[in-house]
């Protein structure tokens, strides 16, 4: 079940990208769906590999280099996917930095929610005992 939220989570973020940016563009919520389906995939399995591969230029870049890997597994996505397409680098990178703004809001939220229904505090609560050891 968390596998399917966070798919339709990416599927939001690519839709509300797809209204911001000019040079994303869906044609409909199934190319969105299959797209956020072939993006996770390509950020599974493909992303770390980038990521070690490119690992100097990330460092020297404070990391903003990675907003540029995913930019490029974007337009990776929109390649494969009939329906989703990306146009330009700079709308795949600023895209991307939308995407994943998108996701960590809209998954911290349900992350929120659950550890609120579940009575999860989100930290341990520790008593000294009379022996003064914490437990």
């Amino acid at each position: 079940m968390r596998i399917f939220m966070r798919w339709l989570i990416l599927t939001a973020a690519i839709l509300v990208a797809s209204y911001v940016i000019e040079g994303i563009e869906v044609k409909g919520f199934l190319s969105a769906f299959l797209a956020a389906a072939v993006l996770g995939f390509l950020n599974a399995f493909f992303r770390p590999i980038l990521i070690l591969l490119t690992l100097p230029i990330n460092i020297l870049s404070m990391g903003l280099f990675t907003f540029v890997l995913n930019g490029f597994l974007l337009m990776m996505a929109s390649g494969v996917i009939s329906g989703f397409e990306v146009r330009g680098f700079w709308s795949a990178v600023f895209g991307s930095l939308l995407i994943s703004l998108v996701n960590w809001f809209l998954s911290s939220f349900l992350t929120a929610r659950r550890r609120e229904r579940s009575g999860e505090k989100g930290y341990i609560d520790l008593e000294r005992k009379n022996d003064n050891l914490w437990e």
